[in-house]
């Protein structure tokens, strides 16, 4: 999850993937940070990544401050893709990255001249936060080239906020896993539990703990189109949270970890408290992928969160594709 942003090191070079032609491993936008012992994040492995963080230490050991390569990964590459991406080299700006760490819970769009040294920072609505005079530019379209009217070109690349939210109820050992596998998954998550002393000293820079004897709160001041995962320790707690996720209309997604009888049991006893049958249908119980048996709290977890990127994915691609 955006794993060059908490990686800042000076110096380095970031490369973009300004451009994809045909298949390709990674998709315009994705980033990749090299230093002369490290790299973080990947624009898609193989011979490819190897040649970017070559070129990328080149420019490190010659003060080199942009370069922009088009790489074709079948001809030239040997790779079974069979495309060709654009990537775009440039040598770190400390204190514009550390600015995007900042705004990581906000969409931010960057520009960058690839034929001079000129760059700059915007938010969602095109303001300028930071760097030298740029050239307007469409906030629509996500990351690509342009060139401005002066023939210049420019890097525009937007840094999205991650779009899904989930509320994950309960610290046990199941919602432990949980949260180490969307560790590195672009998403955010608010961990709550009643039990203090089950939350680890340490959490993945995406995860937010909440101890809290008012669970159900979190459900009341949770965003429009969060996605919610109950596994408590208390049957009575796991019904009172469905009721009150049910009684929202705005719910992305919904999952209980239980049996098939938990959910004939709960279904019972919705339906008596008045709870609306199309609320209760939407409830996914038993939680993970069909045909997945194994009750180890890693494998739930796997399985749970191959779930919730499917639901994530399939909403990101019935929306639209702008910052």
């Amino acid at each position: 999850m955006r794993d060059w942003l908490h990686s800042i090191e000076a110096p380095a070079v970031l490369v973009t993937v300004a451009g994809v032609e045909g298949s390709a491993p990674r998709e315009p936008g994705t980033h990749m940070l090299v230093t002369a012992a490290q790299v973080a994040g990947t624009v898609g492995g193989g011979h490819l990544e190897l040649r970017a963080i070559d070129l990328a230490r080149g420019m490190l050991a010659a003060g080199r401050q942009r370069h922009l390569e088009r790489y074709a990964l079948g001809p030239s590459l040997g790779q079974c893709c069979g495309g060709a991406m654009l990537l775009v080299f440039e040598a770190v700006d400390a204190a514009h990255m550390a600015l995007l760490a900042a705004r990581r819970g906000q969409d931010s769009w960057r520009l960058t001249a690839i034929d001079g040294s000129a760059r700059a920072l915007f938010d969602a609505a095109g303001e300028q936060l930071a760097g030298e005079c740029a050239p307007a530019f469409a906030r629509e379209g996500g990351t690509r080239l342009m060139q401005s009217p002066d023939g210049a070109r420019w890097l525009v690349d937007a840094v999205r906020a991650p779009r899904d939210h989930l509320l994950l109820f309960g610290a046990g050992h199941v919602g432990s896993a949980v949260v180490k596998a969307l560790a590195d998954l672009p998403c955010t998550v608010s961990w709550v539990d009643e039990r203090d002393a089950l939350f680890p000293a340490q959490v993945p820079a995406n995860v937010t703990i909440e101890a809290t004897d008012t669970p159900a709160a979190a459900v009341a001041a949770a965003p429009a189109g969060a996605s919610y995962l109950v596994m408590t320790h208390s049957h009575a707690l796991d019904q009172q949270l469905c009721e009150a996720i049910m009684a929202r209309a705005d719910v992305g997604w919904f999952g209980l970890i239980g049996s098939h009888t938990k959910r004939r049991q709960f279904e019972h006893r919705l339906r008596a408290r008045g709870v609306d049958e199309t609320r209760i249908a939407a409830m996914v119980c038993p939680v993970g992928l069909p045909g997945i048996k194994d009750k180890a709290p890693a494998v739930i977890a796997a399985s749970v969160c191959a779930q919730l990127l499917m639901v994530w994915e399939a909403r990101c691609a019935a929306s639209p594709q702008g910052i």
